[in-house]
């Protein structure tokens, strides 16, 4: 690694040995115990907790502190940031509510929940919007003075209903949160609009109460960001002591009882929480180093992908070079331009920019140049649902571009997995001379999970086609293992060249119209695609039992369907999981693998496009679970698809 991101390491391991929090970006790092009761409850050993308010209530960032919070308890954690599609929604609206939930707990969480046991409400429309998503005697606590005439009409509600008896199945508690707040903050001086905004962190002491969380963390988060405001910083730590002492203090009944939670079985390792934008951004860097190459990231800004370039600005000591583009055009253009002189290039968009970006992942297929795209998915087509998830663009990757034009495509399962497959896709482009698309989403992207952070002396070096110092050859000259070409660079001696977008003789480079020559680099570039396959690991079973149901699944759907499956093996179900990486080519074994089950299931946040590509390569004729409302699957729907289509085991056996 570059002596910048080995110090960055080794800082953090220091501070780790300590269980002192350190910030990079404004994120905690931690070390987590590895101890837990063993006499709680199931019940009692996992929590899922939604905030949901306007969005200039601070939602994302009351989320955000509990979840380092937990984090800091020794909780395992998974986390579902829910933004409005507005930028600036008119306040108290529908469909400008912002929410965050999270699951937590004693126990391995790999969703952030289907239900909320807990909601937080900070005004009409918040609650409403939110209302279907909890079962009967969920707890809802809402900010009673936000329910006036005012806010109920601007929600679309005739009448209110802390009154009206529809949440006679749940228990409510209207707090007065807006005053509450105002009385704590009114001895440091601030207006009155400045003091209504503290009220997050009021809550936030109040849940972290129920909770039994530790507040120092938030402590020292208010710390340094008001630093340099001392009035707004000693309000909000105010507004966080005094909703805090409201729960430690006020008689309120016992569904706001305080609630001790265990800690996570969790290895003995050094974790830190983290989002799939800055693991990606991380694993960039990470494999950058393992090749001894620097990376030129070019982008434009679009919803989800921009938070990658947020996170890979300023890395310049580890390697990183950023372009903000005009257009999606430009930002691939660089990026191919980058790689043709002899830095890796990595671009990224969503859905909508890949579309634009098109014709030049052909020529950079036709040029044979390294090139990472990053493809962030949104809900879609056209604009469609920016700040929604879907697994909407697995066609594009695969298929979608003009004439014969073979892209390897990855995908990541969850936050954290982003770091290993941004090593994966480099190394991909890197031994192949090939663009790679990496498939992420607006859930992984988004959402937080622990990380432990890995031993990087355990991962092997990435080599280049890069030609050796003084060395001449020919440039079209392949590795037969790879089909890789050599990556002469502009300066390399004895190895000047041109590329082009238009066919090109197999041999010298040049221009070629010839009939045969076309078919012989059409032919060339698909086993290039192919010979992926020859390096990538045997696809194996995620958990559960051969001969059943196999629940074959990509990307963001992980988590979900690992609990699914977790839970219906524990049920009797003859049932597996597979979950794929590497997606083109399918992994060599993956067919042979599928022939030894009953039938197969294919669950996907789009209409089908994983189980047409089964089909296609594999003649799978899978089943399929489908859905398109922009948000991730629920465990029990997963688990209602298998009590469906799974037999029953007749006999105890092992679950793998």
């Amino acid at each position: 690694m570059p002596a910048g991101f080995v110090t960055y390491i080794h800082m953090q391991n220091r501070a780790f040995a300590e269980r002192v929090p350190i910030s990079y970006n404004s994120r905690p790092f931690f070390l987590c115990g590895t101890t837990m009761s063993t006499t709680a409850t199931q019940a009692a050993r996992r929590h899922v907790v939604r905030f949901a308010g306007d969005s200039g209530d601070g939602i994302q960032l009351q989320g955000a502190q509990f979840t380092n919070a937990s984090a800091l308890a020794g909780h395992d954690l998974a986390t579902l940031p829910d933004f409005p599609a507005e930028i600036r929604a008119p306040q108290g609206t529908r469909y400008g509510v912002s929410a965050f939930q999270i699951q937590f707990g004693g126990d391995r969480i790999t969703t952030p929940g289907d239900a909320p046991e807990v909601l937080i409400a900070f005004n009409p429309a918040a609650l409403v919007v939110n209302l279907p998503h909890l079962e009967p005697g969920a707890t809802i606590i809402v900010d009673g003075n936000a329910f006036t005439a005012q806010r109920l009409k601007r929600a679309d509600l005739d009448s209110n209903p802390l009154e009206d008896g529809r949440l006679d199945a749940f228990r409510v508690h209207a707090i007065d949160v807006s005053d509450l707040t105002l009385e704590a903050v009114k001895p440091h001086g601030l207006g009155a609009k400045d003091s209504g905004r503290c009220k997050n962190f009021w809550v936030l002491g109040l849940v972290l109460w129920m909770f039994d969380q530790p507040r120092e963390p938030t402590r020292r988060w208010i710390n340094r960001r008001f630093a340099g405001d001392e009035s707004l910083r000693d309000a909000n730590l105010a507004a966080l002591d005094a909703g805090h002492a409201y729960g430690e203090t006020m008689e309120i009944d016992g569904t706001l009882a305080q609630k001790h939670v265990p800690e996570a079985p969790l290895a003995a390792a050094e974790y830190r929480t983290i989002t799939g934008a800055e693991a990606l951004a991380l694993g960039l860097v990470a494999a950058g180093e393992l090749a001894d190459i620097e990376l030129m990231f070019c982008s434009y800004p679009i919803t989800p992908a921009s938070s990658l370039l947020h996170h890979l600005t300023g890395l310049e000591e580890a390697g990183v070079a950023t372009f903000q583009a005009e257009d999606e055009i430009a930002a691939v253009c660089s990026a191919i331009g980058a790689s043709f002189a002899g830095k890796l290039g990595v671009t990224s968009s969503s859905g909508p920019g890949v579309a634009l970006k098109t014709e030049a992942l052909g020529l950079a297929v036709a040029t044979e140049l390294p090139l990472v795209v990053v493809n962030s998915q949104r809900a879609g087509p056209s604009t469609g649902m920016p700040t929604k998830t879907e697994q909407s663009d697995l066609y594009q990757a695969v298929y979608g571009r003009n004439g014969d034009t073979p892209i390897p495509v990855v995908a990541a399962r969850s936050p954290a997995d982003t770091f290993d497959t941004a090593i994966e896709a480099v190394r991909i482009a890197l031994r192949h001379m090939t663009p790679v698309f990496l498939l992420t989403d607006g859930y992984i992207a988004n959402a937080s999970e622990l990380w432990p952070l890995p031993d990087f002396d355990s991962y092997a070096a990435i080599d280049t086609a890069r030609p050796a110092p003084g060395s001449q050859g020919a440039v079209f000259e392949r590795n037969p293992a790879t089909q890789a070409r050599v990556w002469a660079a502009p300066g390399d001696a004895g190895y000047i060249h041109r590329v082009g977008g238009i066919e090109k003789d197999a041999q010298s480079g040049n221009i070629s119209y010839d009939a045969a020559n076309h078919q012989s680099m059409t032919d060339l570039r698909a086993k290039k695609l192919a010979q992926v396959a020859d390096y990538m690991p045997d696809q194996t079973l995620e958990q559960g039992v051969m001969g059943g149901l196999a629940v074959v699944a990509w990307g963001s759907t992980y988590g979900t369907i690992y609990q699914a499956v977790k839970d219906a093996l524990a049920e009797g179900y003859s049932v597996a999981h597979i979950h794929l990486r590497h997606i083109n080519p399918l992994p060599s074994n993956l067919g042979e693998l599928l022939t030894e089950f009953e039938a197969v299931l294919v669950p996907e946040l789009n209409t089908g496009q994983l189980a047409t590509v089964l089909r296609d390569r594999l003649l799978v004729d899978a089943i399929q679970l489908n859905q398109v409302n922009g948000q991730p699957f629920a465990v029990a729907d997963v688990k209602a698809a298998i009590a469906a289509h799974a037999p029953r085991r007749m006999q105890e056996v092992n679950r793998g």
